[in-house]
C-alpha cells in the first residue's frame, strides 16, 4: 500500500511564515498594571441550566410558542435595556436570573475560603490591579480588583460595570470563580501564585 503525503501549497506556507513574523509580541507589563486575567477566552463560564424558550417567553409576557425568533429576541432586548443588562437579545445567565428563571449562585466570600485560597486571591488582586477595585485596563476590557471581563462578570451573575461594584461583591465573585477553577482564569498572574504555593 502506497503512502499519500499531503502538504500545504507553497503560497500558504509562505503566508503562515510571514504572519508568524509580523504578529507583535505581547507588551511587557508595568508593575501594578492590570493584566486582564479573566478574559472570556481563558475563563470557562459556569454552566447555566437549560431554560426552555417557552418559559423565557412566559416570563417576558409574550406569546409562548417555543420559537426563538425575531419577536422574542426583540422582547429580550427590551427587557435587558430596562434592567441595565447588555442588550444583545441573548438570554444568558444574567438575563435568566433577572427574569427569575435561574437561582443566583451560592453566596461566596473570601471568609468562606480556606486560608491558602484567600491568600492566593489576595496575590491575584495585587498582581491584576494593585488591589484597586476601580482599576480598568488600558483597552477598557478588564475591570475591577480582579480584572473581570464583562462576559465573565455577567456569567458569574454580575450586572453593570465590575469596576463600579463594591469590594465585597467583587471578592464574592472572585471567590466563586477561584473555587471553581483555581488560579487558571488569571493566566498572567497564576504562575506567580503557583510559584508561591509550591
Amino acid at each position: 500500500m502506497s503512502q499519500v503525503h499531503f502538504s500545504l501549497p507553497r503560497a500558504c506556507r509562505v503566508a503562515a511564515v510571514v504572519l508568524a513574523l509580523t504578529v507583535p509580541a505581547a507588551p511587557a507589563l508595568a508593575a501594578g498594571e492590570p493584566t486582564g486575567g479573566t478574559a472570556a477566552g481563558t475563563t470557562a463560564k459556569p454552566k447555566a441550566k437549560k431554560v426552555s424558550v417557552k418559559r423565557i417567553q412566559k416570563a417576558l409576557g409574550i406569546k409562548a410558542d417555543g420559537v426563538l425568533g425575531p419577536k422574542t429576541r426583540r422582547a429580550i432586548k427590551r427587557f435587558q435595556k430596562a434592567h441595565g443588562l447588555k442588550a444583545d437579545g441573548v438570554a444568558g445567565p444574567a438575563t435568566l436570573r433577572a427574569l427569575g428563571l435561574l437561582q443566583p449562585p451560592a453566596p461566596a466570600s473570601l471568609a468562606s475560603l480556606p486560608a491558602d485560597a484567600a491568600a492566593a486571591l489576595a496575590q491575584i488582586a495585587q498582581c491584576e490591579s494593585g488591589g484597586d477595585i476601580t482599576a480598568v485596563s488600558r483597552d477598557g476590557r478588564f475591570r475591577g480588583k480582579y480584572q473581570f471581563s464583562q462576559e465573565t462578570w455577567e456569567a458569574l451573575g454580575g450586572t453593570g460595570d465590575p469596576a463600579a461594584a463594591d469590594e465585597p461583591t467583587q471578592d464574592a465573585f472572585a471567590a466563586a470563580l477561584y473555587t471553581e477553577r483555581g488560579a487558571a482564569p488569571w493566566p498572567a498572574c497564576s504562575a506567580q501564585v503557583t510559584a508561591t504555593e509550591d
